[in-house]
């Protein structure tokens, strides 16, 4: 079925109507969130006062258990902003005012409150403008198109909205939009994604990036691997379960690692890409990350890289000559130009890799201690108490605990271990 148009109009009075019969849905799946300002959106109502014309607004029109229902393709933004101006619904806490002339008093600032009670006139125009709309039908993927297509001009849809448009019911667009939501203050505190941003879906690109990467056991190519992995949905819920958990693990571990990475380049989405996968590869490798002192020398390294690279980019600025200087000069180049291809990523990420790697130790491939080793330290340890509450302790109830966590590199030899009861070992964890 191919699209059908209808052209028309709407008073505002009719669409305020077909709102509160819940027949006008601003947030179908495929839509945006809210982009404007409070400058676009009292520009708006000035131009209705001034009966301006107005872009037309697009509506999919489809069938609701007998009830049409206007899912808005083009248009959210001006029709949310009449409602907030107007105190409809959800949006009375988003109230504002407006500089507009009200019967000749000259420029004030007036609220729809303000209108209603001083001036039937303004409040009957503003009621009574027409709005041109689109009324369109047919298949949804159609549909989908068109609003990717309607929404090239004005704010322009960014590449993770267009995403959004067109895989909106993809479980790995779900979960990576659930992952921002989690993480969100974390990104803001960082000054990873403002809050534009972040409403204009550049969290989600991000997100299912890195996931994306996960699931492919390294890095990628942005522009040639994401859309066709989600669009064919090829990631399984299982497979997305644990994929997901890993992103989580290793957020959680930069986290703790780095808790100031604003102060440093890694806080650009490029550069921080390739920290999470470097350290995403670091704990598959089995590398000890949570050393405190260790983890203090690596982010001073990152904060020095930042510098010299900094530093190296202000000179070519001032067209000063400067020599190479490694690894500022080979870091330098990988954060020109695309950023984002996977060759350039390689390159970042062997800089990263270089400069970082030697501060870390590998973990002890054995976890546990033998059945020997417990006998040793069983026998040879006089007290037989728990080293940390004094408890006596038996042959059935005792534990053998890593001095050095093995998390953070403690080895599991006879040197690094002593004697604890279950419930203190269990409250020490990776301490």
């Amino acid at each position: 079925m191919s699209l059908q148009a209808g052209y028309g109009e709407r008073t505002i009075n009719e669409i305020t109507l077909l709102f509160r019969n819940k027949q006008i849905n601003l947030n179908p799946g495929f839509q945006r969130k809210s982009v404007w300002s409070q400058i676009d959106r009292r520009r708006l109502i000035q131009s209705i006062v001034s009966e301006y014309p107005l872009p037309n607004i697009f509506l999919y029109r489809r069938n609701v258990k007998g009830k049409t229902v206007y899912d808005v393709i083009d248009g959210k933004q001006r029709l949310e902003t009449i409602l907030m101006f107007m105190g409809f619904g959800q949006f009375k806490r988003e109230q504002f005012d407006v500089r507009i002339e009200l019967d000749n008093d000259g420029l004030c600032w007036w609220t729809w409150k303000d209108i209603k009670k001083y001036s039937d006139e303004v409040r009957h125009k503003f009621e009574c403008s027409r709005l041109q709309t689109v009324e369109v039908s047919g298949e949804l993927s159609e549909i989908v198109d068109l609003f990717v297509r309607i929404n090239s001009t004005g704010k322009r849809l960014t590449s993770g909205e267009k995403r959004h448009a067109r895989f909106y019911e993809s479980r790995f667009l779900q979960e990576a939009e659930k992952l921002v939501r989690r993480n969100q203050s974390y990104l803001l505190k960082n000054s990873i994604m403002s809050q534009a941003q972040l409403g204009r879906m550049k969290g989600t690109e991000l997100f299912s990036e890195l996931l994306m990467s996960i699931h492919m056991g390294g890095l990628i190519n942005k522009k040639t691997a994401l859309d066709r992995a989600i669009g064919n949905d090829s990631v399984n819920g299982n497979t997305l379960r644990h994929i997901s958990k890993e992103f989580t693990a290793t957020i959680n571990l930069i986290k703790k690692m780095y808790p100031e990475l604003k102060q440093t380049r890694f806080r650009n989405t490029a550069e921080f890409y390739s920290l999470f996968m470097l350290v995403w590869q670091m704990q598959h490798d089995k590398l000890a990350l949570r050393e405190p002192k260790r983890n203090t020398m690596a982010f001073e390294m990152l904060r020095r890289l930042s510098t010299g690279v900094d530093q190296l980019r202000e000179q070519y600025r001032r067209a000063k000559a400067a020599k190479p200087r490694p690894p500022y000069s080979d870091y330098l180049l990988t954060v020109q130009g695309d950023t984002d291809s996977l060759a350039t990523r390689q390159r970042r990420e062997k800089v990263l890799r270089a400069l970082l790697l030697p501060i870390y130790e590998y973990k002890d491939n054995k976890r546990g201690f033998s059945a020997e080793q417990r006998r040793i330290i069983w026998n040879t340890d006089s007290q037989k108490k728990c080293i940390r509450c004094k408890r006596n302790l038996t042959w059935d109830d005792f534990t053998v605990d890593h001095i050095k966590a093995h998390v953070r590199g403690g080895k599991t030899r006879l040197d690094n271990a002593q004697l604890m009861c279950r419930s203190c070992n269990s409250r020490k964890g990776g301490r």
